[in-house]
């Protein structure tokens, strides 16, 4: 998630202009400010990059989306103007800088981040919960017991742990050294990153205090990366979270190269290191289960393997959060 530092800072904080953004959101609906996919693809080698980034900042808007340009709401460098697809309500969102338009998108409500997260509150409760369980880490407990448990199941199967590590940080760094050559694509992939995150409202959580950022990161990495891209695809013999993760590994190593980062890589690998491998655990645990079934010693074994390894990986991701927080509050 390096780039929701780069999100936040790249918004200014002077009062946004209703009537700019009201004429941009018109010549978006109208197709003046979104390059077509078609385009892109036929575009030669040293424009398409131009043009993906633009795709990445002016999505095109939904086919059918109705918008209210009566009603534009202004929160600091941004116009929000309800809008509506079918029966799916949602606002259309205006990022201005020094009076220039510099982003528009759709977010429907569903998308967005529940409101509780950006409340002190959740930032608190995220607070305690991580203290909370760094007790029971260090109490005879379940958790300790699982924690263990896990060491050891890492242990009893070195092989497959280590396979597991340097295929998929390997393809990281492959996508990295790749993006030193097409540097340009891969500020265009980052920006389309980007793009998913402030669409689902992360880059709220930035000025919210390290308290409530941390929550936020960790709800989003555990419940998107780990669960349901981790967790539900490895249920089905591990083979498919292994193809995933190989992809998204190879992304983000194009996308979060130091190619594009430059010195501040530095400063984001421990995050990099901590919150990619909770996913490398989680794609070993369903490659465990893989294992277990295919010698035999039943699904429900192999199965508890997985826990173990999602469990260890929810601990890392836990990490990662409080690390990646103060890391875009104090150091980038």
């Amino acid at each position: 998630m390096r780039w929701l530092l780069a999100l936040a800072l790249a918004f200014s904080f002077a009062a946004a202009s209703p009537q700019a953004a009201r004429e941009a959101v018109a010549r978006w609906l109208e197709g003046k400010l979104s390059p077509k996919l078609e385009e892109i693809l036929r575009a030669p080698p040293g424009e398409a990059p131009r043009l993906l980034q633009r795709y990445a900042l002016f999505p095109p808007p939904p086919k059918g989306l109705s918008v209210n340009l009566e009603s534009p709401k202004v929160e600091g460098n941004r116009v929000l103007f309800p809008a509506a697809l079918g029966e799916e309500v949602g606002e259309v969102v205006v990022v201005l800088e020094g009076g220039e338009v510099r982003r528009v998108f759709f977010r429907p409500q569903g998308l967005a981040l529940p409101p509780y997260l950006l409340t002190p509150a959740a930032g608190w409760g995220f607070l305690l919960l991580s203290l909370f369980w760094g007790f029971l880490l260090l109490q005879p407990s379940p958790f300790r017991a699982w924690f263990l448990e896990a060491l050891a199941l890492l242990r009893a199967q070195w092989g497959l742990y280590l396979f597991t590590n340097l295929f998929l940080y390997g393809l990281f760094a492959l996508g990295s050294l790749l993006a030193y050559g097409m540097p340009e694509l891969a500020r265009a992939v980052q920006a389309l990153f980007g793009g998913a995150l402030e669409a689902i409202g992360l880059e709220e959580a930035v000025g919210k205090g390290v308290l409530v950022l941390a929550g936020v990161i960790f709800h989003w990495n555990f419940s998107q990366g780990l669960l349901l891209t981790g967790l539900v695809p490895a249920l089905f013999l591990g083979l498919p979270v292994l193809l995933l993760n190989a992809l998204r590994y190879f992304a983000f190593g194009f996308a979060l190269s130091p190619a594009v980062l430059g010195p501040t890589f530095l400063l984001h690998l421990p995050t990099l290191l901590l919150e990619l491998q909770a996913y490398i655990l989680v794609t070993f645990g369903g490659l465990a289960l893989l294992a277990h079934t295919a010698r035999g010693e039943g699904y429900r074994k192999g199965l508890r393997a997985l826990f173990l390894s999602f469990y260890l990986g929810a601990f890392f991701l836990l990490l990662a959060a409080w690390y990646e927080a103060w890391e875009v509050r104090f150091l980038l």
